[in-house]
């Protein structure tokens, strides 16, 4: 059993409530545009980062984060890009990946408008975590927990960060 951390949009901001609610988990996911190293760095003190690169992140971050990451955690086919997309319009860099090999879980970043949604026709669930950071229009910043427990995703939690 794995209890994730997920965060998209930080744009290098630190808030310290990222390590009360990110302790608790065993890892930390980061959906892309990190911002900085240090953000980067400070974010793997906590738990161990993974992550993907974003399109404002820098050679730094493009160094350490690949543009798009495909890996199994527990017993779950996970895919995670910064572009990506949402079930009925994935972005085409992404969409014959997720057509002709769908994972059961599909992050994404970049729009900072959270989004949790089932894709019926291709069996995956979808996550945009929303924006954590300070930098774009989103009236209120987000970041999401949840656990993977074998196949099982399950106890999906949003928080606000007001």
């Amino acid at each position: 059993m794995r209890r994730i951390g997920l965060l998209s949009d930080t744009h290098a901001y630190w808030d310290e409530r990222y390590l009360q609610y990110l302790e608790p988990c065993d890892e930390i996911w980061h959906a892309g545009d990190i911002g900085s190293y240090e953000l980067a760095q400070r974010l793997n003190r906590i738990h161990p980062l993974v992550a993907v690169h974003g399109n404002v992140d820098g050679y730094d971050i493009r160094r350490l984060y690949p543009e798009k990451l495909r890996w199994r955690c527990e017993e779950v086919d996970v895919l995670m890009k910064h572009i990506g997309g949402y079930p009925g319009n994935y972005d085409r860099s992404v969409s014959s990946l997720i057509y002709a090999s769908p994972p059961q879980l599909f992050i994404s970043g970049h729009s900072h408008i959270l989004r949790v949604q089932y894709d019926k026709s291709l069996h995956l669930l979808h996550i945009n975590p929303g924006a954590a950071g300070v930098q774009g229009w989103q009236k209120v910043r987000t970041l999401v927990r949840f656990t993977i427990d074998g196949k099982e995703i399950k106890d999906l939690e949003v928080v606000e960060l007001k």
